[in-house]
């Protein structure tokens, strides 16, 4: 049996990365549209800034994390693109109940519910594209799987900007079959229609072959357990290293996607759906560029031989976006601080490259796993506290909605550098542990 059987065609993987950029693009829309409309649903439920954030951060990420974990040993056994497929459905399912929510209660379960759905995604798709793309071209790919990212949640910006001037003009809207909605409510479920359509084209992907797998399925399911605890043990100080600097990034980047366009609206006065609009645009344009940028960046000088090279465009990006993204929430009018935004984005998103070097230093039988607890430490970390500790120093810290900026600016100001210098401390582990990676793959 041939041991290093070919790729697939560059054509047709190159296809499945736009399939499942389309799921990510629509998952980050479902999951990001709340931050919108922060004002309407705190009028409509009487809550604080505090249980604002709950819904925006801790009611998806607790579930998006913890279920992660166990949905991806089904990913590491059985057929991942099945399981996105009932993710998809799942989630939209919870968005459109998100609208329809009659409490704060339920609107709470409806955001877990999400969390359960998108908890299936991005560990069955990093595993997958591991199998559709050789170790040289990955980053490439994954960039562009996670330009997702950037793309769902500036569309979400952009799109619901649009739906929200338009609709909130209306305290009601008359829906068929249902009656009179709050124009909020209706923004949910238009917003979660598209998952039909992502899980049709879903089912033209096929499933890939699993490469490197050291042992048979059957001989797998009975040593795979203690192979990935060993596997933790052995890598402990380089995982911590690149889990760490991720989570610091991914708090202060989700803290400020959840709170820039309120931030527009209570220090410039500006129209939160105006904001919108413009904060969107940079995220989704500069967003993609950075993660391309990164992705190309890192293949490049990993085809070169600095086998550290993704952690050093972690680094860089906290080097060259943290200044202008942290003087954004400082400037005196609205229009330099999107100037800042316009600048920092493109650069902090070349972080995106974490995903990849973890699937550089994993072996393909627990590759899911490894995605899900990564996913785990990363968003419980960064989406789970990220936006609440911003409201939390805005309520108790400063007792001021105006002094929103300032909440920002100090998670920002604290977490980044902090990053910046676990992750440099992780340099030569990570070089020593992709050696011994590769070892060992080249050993198989």
């Amino acid at each position: 049996m041939d041991t290093n059987p070919p790729w697939p065609r560059p054509a047709y993987s190159w296809y499945v990365v736009a399939i499942l950029l389309l799921a990510y693009t629509l998952s980050f829309i479902d999951r990001m549209i709340l931050s919108l409309l922060v004002a309407p649903i705190r009028a409509a439920l009487d809550i604080s800034d505090t249980q604002v954030s709950l819904l925006i951060g801790l009611a998806f990420a607790l579930f998006y994390t913890v279920l992660g974990l166990p949905l991806a040993w089904i990913a590491d056994r059985y057929n991942r693109r099945n399981l996105i497929v009932a993710g998809v459905a799942i989630w939209s399912v919870m968005t459109a109940g998100c609208g329809l929510a009659g409490s704060y209660v339920t609107l709470f379960l409806a955001r877990m519910g999400v969390g359960v759905g998108e908890a299936t995604l991005s560990p069955a798709a990093y595993s997958m594209l591991s199998d559709y793309f050789p170790r040289h071209k990955l980053a490439r790919a994954m960039a562009v799987y996670s330009m997702g990212v950037p793309l769902g949640a500036g569309i979400a910006l952009i799109l619901g900007a649009f739906v929200v001037q338009s609709l909130l003009t209306a305290p009601m809207i008359a829906v068929p079959f249902i009656g009179p909605m709050e124009a909020w409510r209706l923004i949910f479920v238009w917003v979660a229609a598209p998952g039909i359509l992502v899980c049709l084209l879903l089912l033209t992907v096929r499933e890939p072959l699993r490469r490197g797998r050291k042992t048979t399925k059957a001989a797998n399911i009975a040593v795979d357990a203690p192979s990935l605890i060993a596997h933790l043990v052995t890598q402990k100080v380089v995982l911590v290293t690149l889990f760490a600097g991720m989570s610091l990034i991914g708090l202060v980047m989700y803290g400020v996607i959840a709170w820039i366009p309120t931030f527009f609206a209570r220090t410039f006065g500006m129209e939160i759906a105006h904001a919108g609009i413009w904060f969107g645009v940079i995220m989704a344009i500069g967003g993609t560029i950075g993660l391309i940028v990164g992705g190309s960046l890192a293949d490049r000088q990993y085809e070169k031989g600095v086998a550290d090279s993704h952690l050093r465009v972690m680094r860089l990006s906290i080097i060259l976006g943290g200044p202008p993204l942290l003087a954004a929430v400082l400037m005196p009018n609205a229009w330099l601080s999107f100037m800042m935004l316009a600048i920092a984005f493109p650069a902090m998103t070349m972080h995106g490259v974490g995903g990849v070097a973890l699937q550089l230093i994993t072996p393909n039988e627990y590759r899911a796993r490894m995605t899900a607890f990564y996913f785990f430490v990363v968003n419980l970390v960064g989406l789970g506290f990220g936006p609440i500790c911003i409201a939390l120093l805005t309520d108790e810290l400063f007792q001021n909605d105006a002094a929103l900026q300032y909440s920002i600016a100090t998670v920002a100001a604290i977490a980044l550098p902090i990053a910046a210098i676990i992750l440099t401390l992780g340099f030569k582990p990570f070089a020593r542990e992709l050696a011994r990676m590769s070892a060992e793959a080249a050993s198989i």
